[in-house]
């Protein structure tokens, strides 16, 4: 029996237009919420778990917080190119992606909750030793020989003392009309009897404690003043402009003078080193189970995406990996906004592991891989949609029906088939070369220019995220609660642009939305590195770097939109998962080398100058990006009216 299909989808021209499958491609997207859970949690949690147990400098700190990047240089491309080619009975049941999203995802959760505990022992020493030097902020012996120290360093130039004394910062600004040299700088203390509790970044009515008993203010000239004197004698007032004074001027660097203590008096032991090898040995398992799955499960979505929709459906693809580090986000913020414990980070990495869980149940019963690669080859050959190069004629006719029926064929025909493709393409590298067609020729050359300028936004990029939560807490003097509200805030509302980008890139195409990504990134770090400081409150730098932040991190997600798609266009069907590989090449390669660089150039000048080097790095992938001529967002094809009539009808 014959019966019409609805004709709404034909176009006043008689066309149909190609649409993406929304909902389907955010059921895909659970895979990369699984990713992004838990690496939106590890590049926040991790570099302050290493600051408060082990003390690191900035560049030993970026150093491993590299390690994964370089792990995965060789890691994703390996099993990018694998899950290509894989075969066997878990692909015959699930397809080529899943299992190695099932068995990393599994692999991951078992291990990443043992990081935090490896490390507790090693937390309450620094714990206590912090406490032991705060509670000396107003003692003149032990501030007047350090403040001084530092102050004589910065003025003798030494490398790093900007991160302890910055003297151009003290130059811009003035203590009770007057400047601040080095007797004013040394007389700066902190009295930690005098408690001041008011809402969220200062926000609302300020109550004022000394010692546990309320202090009487009044209004001057529209500002609280408080009243009375402390029993030391000293006006309650003059002790908390003190104390204003102590988080404007000196917090930043008694905040690295603390790390450098716990490091040379913790770290340094053989106790401290035993507990940082251990801790070494069990994050390398787990980034080691998380780099296998990586490449399958972001190779997923162009399996199942015809190339003209890709930078529309990575849009959405991001948008759930926006989903899946906003969980991580509400998970170690409620944490974080708790005074800290040593049993803080392993509730955090418990809970980022039962979310991954539970999106890996979500991602099981919604995504049926095998139908859904089937589904996106039919409407490729119903489009015309060609995902395959020239001289691919053979393997265009056979693929669908091989990514239909995965896992089924016979494995030792396959193995022969393959070693003879394999023979085939053993040629030294100018004959390969030689044997390109000029178009050829050009688009390996947009790839490897597309490639490089990934590379260096993702050198820019990760120079801030790795050291960001370090940053806001340390230069900033922002507890660990306000800068994850930060990082989350400028992270949701980013979030909202996902889709609009996509949409963005249709229309002006791929290239130049990403280098329109770039420009506001660059002009924000610029925009932070002038203006930004730590304050007597700390609303103002919060609310300054929220917003520069937050249109930074709205560019990157522009290029970040738009950079895979034009990698994946450039790819065939059969190469995807390899050429997903080399884009997770040319990301984690930087992300492996630009925290130690970071790291170096905070330590040896001032942290501020990790706005400045990011911003030098994408300024580099922007001229790169200008070379680039292929890649692009292609037209949409569309149906002819012929084939237009052919779908009016269909049989049962």
């Amino acid at each position: 029996m014959r019966k019409k299909k609805s004709p709404e989808a034909v176009e006043a021209d008689g066309q149909k237009t190609l649409k993406l499958d929304y909902p389907q491609t955010f059921k895909v997207g659970f895979a990369f919420a699984i990713i992004m859970l838990f690496w939106t949690a590890y590049d926040f949690v991790v570099p302050l778990l290493l600051e408060h147990a082990y003390g690191l400098s900035n560049a030993m700190r970026g150093f491993i917080m590299g390690l994964d990047n370089l792990l995965s240089l060789f890691m994703l491309p390996l099993f990018g190119k694998i899950s290509d080619k894989a075969n066997g009975k878990l692909v015959k049941k699930w397809g080529r992606r899943t299992p190695f999203i099932v068995i990393g995802t599994i692999a991951s959760v078992v291990l990443m909750v043992f990081v935090p505990i490896a490390t507790m022992k090693q937390q309450e020493k620094g714990m206590a030793k912090k406490a032991e030097i705060e509670a000396l902020r107003n003692d003149d012996d032990f501030m007047n020989g350090l403040l001084g120290g530092w102050y004589d360093d910065a003025v003798a130039g030494k490398k790093g003392s900007a991160n302890y004394c910055d003297l151009d910062y003290l130059k811009q600004n003035k203590i009770d009309g007057k400047a601040i040299d080095r007797d004013a700088f040394i007389s700066i203390r902190f009295d930690n009897k005098l408690k001041a509790k008011s809402g969220f970044l200062g926000l609302g009515g300020t109550t004022y404690t000394y010692d546990g008993v309320e202090i009487e203010t009044k209004k001057e000239d529209g500002k609280a003043v408080l009243v009375g004197n402390a029993p030391n004698g000293k006006s309650y007032q003059s002790i908390k402009e003190n104390n204003d004074h102590y988080n404007k001027y000196v917090a930043a660097g008694m905040n690295n003078y603390i790390s450098d203590e716990i490091h040379e008096n913790i770290t340094k032991t053989s106790e401290g080193k035993s507990s940082l090898a251990i801790y070494m040995v069990i994050l390398l398992l787990v980034l080691i189970a998380m780099a296998t799955f990586r490449s399958p499960a972001v190779a997923l979505m162009p399996d199942v995406t015809p190339k003209p929709l890709r930078s529309q459906a990575n849009a959405i693809i991001n948008l759930c990996g926006g989903a899946g580090g906003a969980i991580a986000f509400i998970i170690y913020t409620v944490a974080l906004m708790f005074p800290l414990t040593v049993n803080t980070y392993t509730i955090i990495f418990a809970s980022v592991a039962a979310g991954m869980l539970l999106l890996l149940g979500g991602f099981l019963t919604f995504v049926k891989e095998k139908k859904l690669v089937a589904k996106c080859q039919e409407i490729c050959k119903e489009y015309g949609i060609d995902d395959f190069d020239e001289g691919e004629e053979g393997a265009k006719a056979t693929f669908a029906e091989e990514l239909i029926a995965e896992g089924e064929g016979n494995e030792e025909e396959a193995k022969e088939l393959e070693a003879k493709r394999v023979k085939k393409q053993h040629k030294s590298p100018k004959v390969w070369w030689n044997e390109k067609t000029d178009e050829e020729k050009g688009k390996l050359k947009s790839f490897w220019l597309i490639l490089a300028s990934i590379f260096m936004w993702f050198m820019g990029y990760n120079a801030i995220s790795s050291n960001l939560s370090v940053y806001t807490t340390k230069t900033l003097n922002l507890s660990a609660g306000v800068a994850s509200i930060i990082s989350g805030v400028s992270m949701g509302i980013s979030a909202i642009a996902f889709i609009p980008v996509g949409a963005l890139a249709a229309k002006i195409g791929r290239r130049k939305s990403i280098m329109l990504g770039f420009a506001l990134a660059v002009v924000s770090f610029f925009l932070i590195f002038f203006f930004v400081h730590a304050g007597e409150k700390a609303i103002v730098p919060a609310v300054l770097f929220a917003l520069f932040y937050l249109i930074a991190g709205f560019g990157l997600i522009i290029a970040n939109v738009n950079t895979f798609p034009m990698v994946t266009e450039l790819s065939t069907a059969e190469t995807v998962g390899q050429y997903t590989g080399y884009y997770y090449t040319a990301t984690m390669s930087a992300q492996a080398i630009t925290p130690f660089i970071a790291g170096l150039i905070m330590d040896n000048s001032k942290n501020e100058m990790l706005f400045l080097y990011s911003a030098i790095c994408i300024i580099i992938a922007i001229v790169l990006m200008m070379f680039v001529k292929h890649g692009d967002s292609k037209p949409i094809p569309k149906k002819n009216k012929l084939e237009q009539y052919g779908d009016l009808v269909d049989s049962d």
